[in-house]
């Protein structure tokens, strides 16, 4: 048996890569139901200042046919007290680099209050979707 029934996460997962299928697979591997939040083409411009190269369509496409995600929703903000109250999530999973962030800090504590756990999860050595961006620029 699983240890958490509703499991939430979410990312921009442009230029899908095995980082990205390790997280959801660790995260599947610990709930029963994983709902994944593909970050919207808005919000990931309003955040960095540039879109991914991936609209937010195909990523949604992309995400939700791997087998580990029950479903998919749109991140069209960084309120994830409101997702995880809105999902009926009792964990959320992060990659471990946040741990120890002042954001993750306070959504610990805003989390603990609706009976949710954070769960932060390794990283995937070598791989992210910058080094994939460095990589093209470079050919």
């Amino acid at each position: 048996m699983k240890k958490f029934k509703v499991g939430y996460t979410s990312g921009v997962y442009d230029m899908f890569h095995i980082g990205h299928l390790n997280i959801l697979r660790r995260a599947k591997d610990q709930c029963e139901r994983l709902i994944v939040g593909v970050t919207t083409d808005e919000l990931c411009y309003s955040r960095k200042q540039k879109y991914p190269i991936i609209n937010e369509n195909d990523r949604m496409d992309i995400v939700r046919a791997i087998r580990f995600v029950d479903d998919v929703v749109a991140q069209s903000d960084m309120n994830k007290l409101k997702m995880v109250k809105q999902l009926g999530a009792d964990v959320v999973f992060v990659g471990s680099d946040w741990k120890g962030t002042d954001a993750w800090i306070n959504y610990e504590k805003e989390f603990a209050k609706v009976a949710c756990s954070v769960v932060y999860l390794g990283h995937t050595d070598g791989i992210s979707s910058t080094i994939l961006r460095e990589k093209l620029s470079k050919k």
